[in-house]
Parts: C-alpha cells; structure tokens; sequence
C-alpha cells in the first residue's frame, strides 16, 4: 500500500449559495492525508450537461440529494478504496466506467465531481503541494478574471434578459492589481444606481440586481462605471457578456422581454454586432441557442477576429464539441466547469482540446456556489489564462478571489499575471461615447 493509497471516502449533505442541498465528499489517505470537494449547481444549464441527481419529492422542493450522496458512500467508496490517489486519470476513468452514463445519469455528476476535487485535492496535500503546482505540468500564469458587475438572466430574476454583464481588467499588470481595479468599478457602478433609484439588490454571482427599461442601460451604466473609478474603458478594462442565449429562445427566434422583441437569428447578430462597435466588448459567452449552430458559425465568421466568443451552453466542456466547433470555426473559446461533465480529467480534455484548436479557455464558477475553492488552483495549475467566479460581494465569490490572491504571493517574484494576452484577437477600443 503506498502512502496514496484511498483508505476512506466519506459523502455528506452541505448547502451551496442558493441554500440548496449539494454534495460534499472526503477523501483520506494511507499517509493521513485529506482532501474535500463541493459540487455546484448551475441555474442556466445546457441540455447536454452532466445530470445533477436529485431526489425529488416534496421535501426540499425535490432538491435533496440524499442519494447522490448514497452513491459515494456505497458504490463509489466500494470501487475507489484501495486506488491511488496520485492516478486522477484512472481514478476518473474508474468513476465514468462506474456510472456506465455519457451524462453521468446514474451516479449524479454532483456526485462524481465532489469524490474527482476531493481527490485531486487529497492527492496534492499527501505531496505537500497545493493543488495548482499538483497539477501543473509547467510554467503558469495567474489568471485574467472576468467580474461580474450586473447580474440578470435566471440569476437575477430576468431582470435582464443579458445574464451578466462583466468587466476585465487588461490594464493591470498584476492579479491583485485586477481585483483592485475591478473592486472600483463594482463599487462605481453601486453608487450610480444608488443615485438614480434603480438598485433592487444583489443577484446569485454578487453582481447588482438593477432597475432598468432596456437592456442596453445596464451597458451603458458599466461604461460609465469604468469612467468614474478613473480607468479608460477598452483600454484598461473592457466588457464581456454572458448572453445565455439558449435561455431567451422564443420558437425560431429570440425574446428580449425589457426591450419587448423577439429577434430572429440575423437580428440577434444585428444587434450584437452595433453593441460591439459602441461598447468596449471584448467577449460574448452563449451568443446563440446551443442548437443554432448556424448562428454561431455566422456570428463568428463575422466577430472572431475581435473579440472572444465562448461556448459554454454550446460545448459543455466536452472535448468532442470542441474539437467540433473547432473544425466548423463556430466560436473560439471554451468555458470549462467541472460539473458539466463530471471529473477533472474530463473537464481537463476539453481544455487541451480548446488548446489545440488554438480557443482561449475560462475555468468558471457556477450560480450555486460554496466555498470550496478547487477551481482556483485549476485556473493556475491548467494555466487556463482567464477564469469566471461571479462578482466582488458573497463569500462564496470572494473565497475563490482571495485564493488566487493568495497563490499570486506565495509566487512572489516568478508570478505572472495572464492579462491582455490572454485574449490575443482583442482590438483595444476608444471610451464609448454614450
């Protein structure tokens, strides 16, 4: 028995940041070492994902997830003790050949991630190492954050129809640096909807649940946002979007409810077009159906060279997808979260299929979160270049912000900070005249 050897696996019920029911595993170690996960949850998911098994019912409105966690303890725990730790590829081939599901339908992949983090996370801590240099197979860079500044979409209660409206940093030249310069921003953008009454709260990624008559506003107020904490808007920060445009699909077209319309494909793409020559947009995540594949193809043919268009609901961190949209050309980044496909070896195959096909790739967060903070060091430890967790408020949020800044110092001198370089077809833009 070596000293990574799993002698124990344990699953109990933890809460996430909706106050819903999740899974957290442990794992122990020959050696004594222990490593945990959380799974999230995601509120916009794309038909392909990986199934979050719940129980259903009326307790807990069918949320539970009381057999999920069954399945740790009985057959995964059964399967898994007496493994090696430090193999997460076999561990992981271990789970999937377990659940014998391409969606992970019989297992839960809330609970196939929570028992893959706990073991990478048990694996690091028996080589004395945090995870990112666990992980890493050579140099890293902190990643360029994407922070959320206005919520909308299922996070906010459509108060938008836009599901977020987010900021990154390319001016700064540091990670803590960013969060700074991001920090000024969310707390700008506050106080301008404070002055003008439009403020209802904050939303599930901490961003502000605003008041507005019409999408293009909570662009406009971001813009202004930017200018009011002192920074250039395109230059020191730019603007990225998450469309989640699988959630607006009306029949063939698409709802915009505040702006009362329902766009067709073209119109969508009008539209996305004209705010990205008014707005310093760098990125647009789910600007189409996961099904319109067409539109996709389209909208990048006509954008890529400019900015980043991700795939989140369209690809669900598959490596399959990826390498399809690839050959297609249908967008040119890939969001990576581990639940959507159910361990880490399989969210890292998307990965290095979106670096071979030459994709920008953003290790991210879901709506449902915790305070595990295992996608942090994937961000460094992948050297994924960019990573999305939500806003600067809640803790599940900042837990993940506060690591990162705590891997950044205990780099020290050979930390690098990813930047602009991480979104190369970027063209800086002049402020937006609004």
């Amino acid at each position: 028995m070596s000293d990574s050897t799993i002698t124990a696996l344990h699953a109990r019920r933890v809460w996430d940041s909706r106050g819903r029911p999740t899974v957290e595993a442990e794992v122990r170690l020959a050696c004594g070492a222990m490593g945990r996960g959380i799974a999230p949850a995601g509120a916009s998911r794309g038909s392909r994902e990986a199934i979050d098994l719940r129980d259903g019912g009326e307790r807990l409105g069918g949320l539970d997830v009381l057999q999920a966690i069954a399945n740790v303890n009985g057959p995964i725990a059964g399967h898994l003790c007496g493994r090696d730790a430090a193999d997460q590829a076999g561990i992981d081939g271990a789970i999937e050949a377990l659940d014998g599901t391409a969606n992970r339908s019989r297992l839960g992949a809330n609970a196939t991630v929570a028992v893959s983090m706990a073991v990478a996370n048990a694996a690091a801590a028996a080589d004395r190492v945090p995870l990112w240099q666990h992980l890493a197979c050579g140099d890293v860079t902190l990643p360029l954050p994407e922070i959320q500044i206005v919520g909308g979409g299922a996070h906010a209660a459509r108060c938008l129809d836009l599901q977020d409206i987010m900021v990154m940093p390319f001016g700064a030249t540091s990670f803590a640096q960013a969060i700074e310069m991001c920090a000024e921003v969310y707390h700008a953008a506050g106080a301008l909807l404070a002055q003008s009454g439009r403020v209802a709260g904050v939303a599930d990624e901490g961003g502000w649940w605003p008041r507005f008559d019409a999408n293009e506003e909570a662009l406009e107020l971001v813009v202004r946002a930017i200018e009011t904490a002192g920074l250039r808007p395109g230059f020191d920060v730019a603007i990225s979007l998450d469309v989640a445009a699988s959630e607006l699909r009306a029949g063939a077209g698409y709802r915009f409810a505040l702006d009362r319309q329902t766009l067709d494909r073209e119109q969508l793409a009008s539209r996305l077009l004209a705010w990205i020559e008014r707005f310093p947009i760098a990125s647009i995540e789910d600007p189409f159906d996961q099904d319109d594949e067409e539109g996709w193809i389209a909208f990048t043919r006509s954008a890529g060279s400019r900015i980043q268009i991700i795939g989140d609901d369209f690809l669900v961190t598959r490596a399959d997808r990826v390498e399809a949209a690839s050959r297609t050309a249908a967008c040119n980044a890939v969001l990576v979260k581990p639940n959507q496909v159910g361990t880490l070896t399989a969210a890292h195959d998307a990965l290095r299929a979106a670096r071979s096909a030459g994709f920008g790739s953003i290790v991210s967060a879901r709506s449902g979160e915790t305070e595990d903070v295992t996608i942090a060091h994937l961000a460094v430890g992948w050297n994924a270049g960019q990573i999305k967790v939500g806003s600067l408020a809640r803790g599940e949020r900042t837990a993940k912000w506060n690591e990162l800044l705590r891997i950044e110092d205990a780099l020290g001198r050979t930390a690098r900070f990813a930047g602009r370089s991480a979104l190369p077809m970027y063209s800086v833009c002049a402020s937006a005249e609004i």
